[in-house]
């Protein structure tokens, strides 16, 4: 607790230290110049070894801010700290995370420029951050990379090869890396079947077999294998607080860490039922619901999640309704589960949706469940789309929000602020004045934009 605790006191000061620095003109990013007193400037120097350094950017990589780790990484250089092999995985770590996909290889570069060659865990992140900014080309470099300097595979770096390479549909590719593995003596686990099912999701044109291929993976699951020894390949994982489904970009990546969200059981179905989502098959959906039950699970909060994303977006409202009321009369809902059926039922802005939308909200309200930031934006977006009505959802959302001094993104601003006007309200108004104050403030923040796109239709 006592190294939590100093790891954000360090983070506060990192802030401190850039703020200053931009503030400072003609001098350094840090604010060092020759007329600073040594007493000022060891105010600022928010860490003086790698020891601590490594305390920040362990910090910074555990509250999710991976914008600020070059500038933690460029600031060591500048005091002279030598980096270490743990520094580097920690600053990698943090941009798989974060999907920076260039900062990832800018400290790989750093890393051998010190002399340090990366090993097969490190590449096994990059590989993952490859996977999550659809980079497959980047990928197939890294795997050459890795043959180029003797680095051997293992079994996690196929999977992680597969995953990435199925985040832009390279069907013909993710085969080519599984008979590799079958060449190789290695069997497919749940995550290889998960990535071959991601892969004919993402396949463009999408192929006319995509649902019966995704009923086909499912089946074949059920005898998976263990890929090496599972204590050996997620050591490293685990320390560096990576789980399996973050490193293979699976849909439940945020979810993981969530206690009672996901039963790991069901991991082939959850990417099945999310690509059943996206792919808005109900039948595939009732098939793998069906297959779920007759092996004796009940569903998961992220399975009716996405079941209820499903059925509305095939416009079966009843259907979606009807999951979510038997799934929350029987376990604890979470809030992401109430956004989804709310959300999902304004698509299109019918008047049984937008019914459906407004009730659910109340029901989530009243049970003392709030809107964080991007729930709010997500749904104050969907229901300043309405076009009839009374605008009641959107002006709900938008209390909501303001109840709890919650400023949406500009987007969802900018959308609802349009819905206003183009009803008959005065320009007086208490609620158009405050959304118009609200917008000037943002677009002020966002600085001037290329081109403003009118979206209304």
């Amino acid at each position: 607790m006592g190294l939590l605790k100093s790891s954000l006191l360090l983070q506060g000061q990192l802030r401190h230290a850039t703020a200053a620095a931009a503030a400072a003109a003609g001098v350094g990013r840090r604010g060092v110049a020759t007329s600073t007193s040594t007493e000022e400037y060891m105010r600022r120097n928010y860490a003086n070894n790698v020891s601590e350094y490594n305390t920040v950017i362990g910090s910074l990589v555990q509250q999710r801010r991976p914008y600020l780790l070059r500038d933690a990484y460029e600031d060591m250089l500048v005091d002279g700290v030598q980096p270490v092999r743990d520094t580097f995985h920690n600053l990698i770590v943090g941009t798989m995370k974060g999907s920076r996909l260039q900062d990832a290889f800018y400290f790989r570069d750093q890393m051998r420029e010190m002399g340090l060659q990366p090993d097969v865990n490190l590449y096994n992140f990059l590989i993952s951050t490859c996977g999550k900014c659809k980079n497959s080309d980047a990928a197939i470099l890294l795997l050459e990379e890795m043959k180029a300097h003797g680095v051997k595979l293992k079994g996690e770096t196929y999977i992680c090869l597969l995953n990435a390479l199925a985040a832009t549909g390279r069907t013909d590719q993710v085969y080519a890396i599984v008979n590799d593995m079958t060449a190789a003596g290695l069997g497919l686990n749940k995550y290889c079947y998960a990535g071959l099912i991601t892969a004919f999701k993402n396949k463009t044109p999408a192929s006319e077999d995509t649902m019966a291929k995704i009923l086909e993976f499912v089946q074949q699951s059920k005898g998976w294998q263990y890929v090496e020894r599972i204590a050996n390949d997620s050591a490293e994982n685990i320390m560096m607080n990576v789980s399996e489904e973050e490193l293979y970009n699976l849909p439940t990546a945020e979810y993981a860490h969530r206690r009672g969200f996901i039963f790991k059981q069901l991991t082939i179905y959850h990417v099945a039922v999310h690509a059943c989502a996206d792919l808005q098959s109900k039948e595939t959906l009732e098939a793998l619901l069906e297959m779920i039950t007759k092996e004796g699970f009940t569903y998961d909060a992220f399975t009716v999640m996405h079941a209820v994303r499903c059925y509305l977006r095939c416009g079966d409202i009843d259907s979606a309704v009807k999951m979510f009321e038997e799934f929350s009369s029987s376990k604890p809902t979470p809030a992401e589960l109430y956004v989804t059926l709310a959300e999902g039922a304004m698509i299109g802005h019918t008047p049984r949706g937008m019914q459906v939308a407004q009730e659910t909200l109340e029901k989530m309200t009243s049970r003392n469940f709030f809107l964080n930031p991007k729930m709010g934006t997500d749904l104050l977006l969907a229901a300043s789309g309405e076009k009839a009505g009374g605008y009641t959802t959107a002006n709900y959302v938008w209390d909501l929000l303001q109840t709890r001094n919650i400023v949406p993104a500009l987007p969802a601003v900018e959308a609802y602020h349009r819905g206003l006007k183009d009803r008959e309200i005065p320009s007086d108004d208490p609620r158009l004045l405050n959304v118009a104050r609200v917008l000037d403030n943002l677009q002020l923040r966002s600085g001037p934009r290329r081109f403003t796109q009118n979206t209304q239709q």
